[in-house]
């Protein structure tokens, strides 16, 4: 049993394989869909946080988000994505639906000084960026077992 309190395995890969790519590991901050900058959300701007054992959680706007994530050499692909259910105000609103997008595509990804490039089939591409090693890109409460 895993230390969650989670009995199946949690990688994208039903296997049970733990997705090798430790330089995606930690937390990115989502700043741009499309050449546009995203507006704050209702809690700051929206995050995602990559596991190394195939879980990616965060926050996308206005909700929570969790979910499995795999990367086949330069594609990255996600699992079924859960989110709590709040409403926002339009430009938070607005961004949650560009992340959320995001997560439904998947898409291919280059890494180059600390900036996360992610090109979905449809051509968008967003641009995520590190989040700094003190913390603050996710609330104190944030984390794996922020959804329930």
């Amino acid at each position: 049993m895993r230390d969650d309190g989670h009995d199946e395995p949690t990688t994208a890969d039903p296997t049970g394989a733990v997705p090798d790519a430790p330089w995606l590991h930690g937390t990115w901050r989502v700043v741009r869909v499309d050449g546009t900058d995203l507006a704050d959300g209702l809690q700051g701007p929206p995050w995602l946080t990559f596991d190394g054992d195939g879980m990616v959680f965060g926050y996308a706007g206005v909700n929570r988000v969790r979910g499995t994530w795999r990367l086949e050499g330069s594609t990255l692909s996600f699992g079924p994505v859960v989110a709590t259910l709040m409403a926002g105000p339009p430009e938070a609103t607005t961004t949650e639906r560009a992340v959320l997008g995001l997560l439904q595509d998947g898409g291919v990804v280059a890494s180059q000084d600390g900036t996360l490039t992610l090109r979905t089939p449809g051509g968008r591409a967003a641009e995520l960026v590190r989040a700094p090693a003190s913390g603050d890109a996710a609330p104190v409460d944030a984390g794996p077992h922020a959804l329930h």
